[in-house]
């Protein structure tokens, strides 16, 4: 059985659609709790895999969050040594930090559904499942990021250039939200029920419709997605059918 270990930030934003497919996978699931747990004791080079989901904070505010230096040090480890990486969010923009990147305030809020615009380099990757002709994605950020020396930029949208980055063999960044579905969400516009208020042309009513239109397509092309990005990670030679 393999492992993944991953740091969550926020009860309710956990793995969602990548959770049945890790299961599927034979993985066992260990949730540590950023803020809760001790970060310090994780070995960055003993988890199969390591998941760093999102969250509310900055990326670089570890004088209000001290445990944000033990997550750069583990990415910072496992990117190094090449190690199954994924961030979602949050997690991503902590990837580009831990690889010298700036992450810094963004121009606006991007909250609520939009296509993604795959790079070449994203077309010829498990992306592939998620372009736009396929579906759209949720996006859930004000904070941004520039793309890293060395990486590979994978998907951009419509108000973000760098949405997406690969590095090496085995990390993958998400600025947006892949692993959401539609029950879950609800989750999350009470929790972020503050933010939503305060966000110019953001509401619950119309997340909620467009989660209607959009979440069971999504849920259906990322499990497609994480399939897909596992076995390149495992199994390099796997071949991707579009």
């Amino acid at each position: 059985m393999k492992n993944a270990i991953v740091i969550r930030h926020l009860a309710f934003e956990d793995l969602g659609s990548l959770t049945n497919v890790l299961k599927q996978q034979d993985y066992k699931v260990t949730y540590v709790e950023a803020g809760l747990d001790s970060l310090a004791e994780i070995n960055p080079l003993t988890p199969d895999l390591l998941v760093i989901l999102g969250g509310p904070i900055g990326a670089y505010d570890e004088q209000d969050y001290p445990f944000i230096v033990d997550e750069m040090r583990l990415l910072e480890s496992r990117l190094a040594s090449d190690l199954p990486t994924l961030g979602i969010c949050l997690g991503a923009q902590l990837m580009a930090r831990s690889l010298g990147a700036k992450v810094y305030p963004g121009k606006e809020k991007e909250i609520g559904w939009a296509p993604l615009e795959l790079s070449n380099a994203g077309i010829d990757s498990a992306l592939a499942y998620l372009a736009v002709e396929h579906t759209s994605v949720l996006h859930w950020h004000g904070d941004t990021f520039d793309l890293p020396i060395n990486s590979t930029l994978l998907a951009s949208s419509a108000k973000y250039q760098n949405q997406a980055f690969s590095w090496g063999k085995s990390g993958l960044a998400l600025q947006f939200h892949p692993e959401v579905t539609a029950s879950g969400l609800e989750r999350w516009f009470i929790g972020h029920a503050c933010e939503i208020a305060l966000t110019s042309g953001v509401s619950v009513a119309k997340l909620r419709q467009d989660t209607a239109d959009y979440a069971a397509t999504l849920e259906v092309q990322a499990t497609k997605f994480w399939q897909a990005w596992l076995a390149s990670v495992f199994a390099p030679e796997a071949i991707l059918v579009g």
